[in-house]
């Protein structure tokens, strides 16, 4: 099962500081996991879990900007922005990898950690460890495809907080509940109408 889905950024912006990550987007799915302070189960409130959760996500952000940095630094590649239009480029482009996020940092359990860098925003999904990772990695390179063509997220003040519902109508056809898919070519056929559908309302 899916854990988390996130949208950050992974290059500084306005007045963020180069280590800075801005989490734009984020959905956890299912239950929260119970919190063990000190070997001790402790109950949370709802604002407190709201807030713990924001917490691990940015935490989350961090690793997978230093990651997406170091990546970029190895591969001696230039950064070269493309422009809205350019989606399929982009993608082409990315980078892209995954993070072993051992338990206690930040979830108590091991988390798979699954990013994909295009430009200045990083698509990330948490996974249980025993995930399927190439179809946890396929399902991230589909939403971030569906995000960048029907949210134009490439475009300058592109804003993907004001565009949150929308991704979230992504998710919930794309990642139902958190439980990735696997579809044939005529499922996956009816699955793209039915996005393309509901993001050009």
């Amino acid at each position: 099962m899916v854990i988390a889905f996130v949208i950050h950024t992974v290059c500084p912006i306005g007045a963020l500081t180069p280590g800075e990550s801005r989490v734009l987007y984020s959905r956890v799915f299912g239950a929260d996991e119970a919190l063990f302070q000190g070997g001790q189960q402790r109950q949370l409130n709802v604002e407190e879990r709201r807030l713990l959760s924001a917490e691990k996500i940015a935490v989350v952000a961090r690793q997978v900007q230093s990651a997406v940095s170091l990546h970029r630094e190895a591969s001696g590649r230039p950064l070269v922005e493309t422009l809205p239009g350019e989606e399929v480029l982009a993608l082409q482009e990315a980078d892209s990898g995954v993070l072993r996020l051992r338990g206690g940092d930040p979830y108590w359990q091991e988390v798979s950690a699954l990013w994909l860098a295009v430009n200045s925003l990083s698509f990330a999904m948490l996974c249980e460890p025993h995930e399927n990772l190439l179809l946890a990695e396929g399902t991230l390179r589909n939403l971030a495809r569906h995000c960048l063509e029907h949210l134009h997220m490439l475009g300058q003040g592109s804003e993907v907080l004001l565009k949150s519902s929308r991704v979230d109508v992504l998710l919930s056809r794309l990642l139902p509940q958190g439980q990735l898919l696997f579809l044939n070519h005529r499922f996956a056929q009816s699955l793209e109408k039915d996005v393309a559908a509901h993001m050009n309302k």
